[in-house]
């Protein structure tokens, strides 16, 4: 097969392809996942709970009714003993083997234990958690039957330290995460009701959660590069953690906003954002286009246009609501702001409902076919 016929496959996985894919290989192979800083690998383990149907959402949180014990495990802050040690026995005459709390060892229920930064434990520690992959054992004890290991770790090429045991890699799966799009990111956010000014600026922005790996990123001044030895950029948890100095920005004032946003999600981002947030006072309310959908005059700036987008996903309740501000829709020249609003909608587990059964929105997806991805 010549080289221009061949069929190239990006094989990250996104969170939602593992969350499918772990519970399924996980009691059989251990999974290394790697991935750039702030994709969150972490929350793995409270999806899986999720999924489920388990009650776990925290660390030290469990419940009598839970299918599983979660175990979450912060490598780089653990020593030896913070698992278990051999301790003499009087009676016996010899050393037996205390396991910690921390195993749940009285529990006879399986175990999914989360490798939290495996790959930047300390040396002494990298025998003991490769055991616990490859045989599911600590010291001499066995996790119980249907248990599994999940491990997490920056990809190398980060630059940030990270190594696994050569031995070790070809006894485990090893996947490398992919980072959310805008898309995937702008319908979690609005299920957890992260700020409107933030999701609307994602979703004019989407370069904001490309990978340096993607290629054609040199220039890119919001993510992570691993050669400019970067401390804020955007990533998925450094934007859930800018979330609540948007909404407190108008007690923090413009200067400490602008700072905190620059702390979190660096200077390129934190211009952008207050930028983005003085536009506020050109969106027009949800309700006014609805009570006037042909008369509203449609913003000059596109991003106030996108500000509306995202207020009308939230704010859309009824058929009659939805069929009224298509009409103003419709009157947007940007065909790219007319497809992200179908988007939004197509992806909102709230909205969709509305989407299916509403004649305007399939009329529009009937003509614009050929701008759908």
């Amino acid at each position: 097969m010549s080289a221009s016929n061949e069929v190239r496959f990006d094989l990250r996985l996104s969170l939602t392809e593992l969350r499918k894919a772990i519970p399924i290989w996980g009691v059989e192979n251990s999974t290394v996942i790697l991935g750039e800083p702030g994709t969150a690998k972490s929350s793995l383990l409270n999806m899986i709970a999720e999924d489920n149907g388990d009650s776990w959402q925290a660390v030290g949180d469990e419940c009598p009714d839970d299918k599983y014990d979660y175990i979450y495990v912060d490598c780089p802050l653990r020593d030896v003993m913070d698992f278990g040690s051999f301790v003499p026995d009087r009676d016996l005459k010899k050393l037996v083997y205390y396991v910690s709390e921390l195993l749940k060892p009285d529990s006879k229920k399986p175990k999914i234990v989360m490798l939290d930064e495996l790959t930047k434990s300390f040396k002494i520690m990298m025998p003991m958690f490769t055991r616990l992959l490859l045989d599911k054992m600590w010291g001499e004890y066995r996790l119980p039957e249907g248990s599994y290991i999940i491990a997490t770790g920056n990809d190398m090429s980060d630059g940030l330290g990270d190594s696994l045991l050569e031995h070790a890699g070809n006894r485990v799966t090893i996947v490398h995460v992919k980072k959310s799009d805008a898309t995937e990111w702008g319908a979690w956010a609005a299920e957890k009701g992260l700020s409107r000014v933030l999701r609307a600026w994602v979703a004019m922005t989407p370069r904001c959660l490309a990978s340096y790996k993607d290629g054609g990123q040199e220039n890119n001044p919001y993510i992570f590069m691993p050669a400019k030895k970067m401390l804020s950029f955007v990533s998925l948890r450094s934007l859930h953690k800018s979330d609540n100095i948007i909404k407190n920005s108008q007690i923090l004032g413009q200067k400490i906003t602008k700072a905190g946003l620059a702390g979190t999600l660096g200077i390129s981002a934190a211009n952008d954002l207050c930028t983005f947030m003085e536009i506020e006072n050109e969106v027009v309310d949800t309700q006014a286009v609805i009570s006037d959908p042909e008369g509203i005059e449609v913003p000059e700036k596109i991003a106030a246009v996108c500000m509306m987008m995202v207020n009308a996903v939230d704010d859309l309740n009824t058929q009659d609501e939805l069929s009224a501000f298509m009409k103003f829709v419709d009157r947007i020249k940007s065909h790219e702001m007319q497809n992200l609003f179908f988007s939004m909608l197509c992806v909102n587990k709230r909205t969709i409902k509305l989407a299916q059964g509403n004649k305007s929105v399939q009329k529009w997806a009937k003509d614009n076919f050929d701008m759908l991805g």
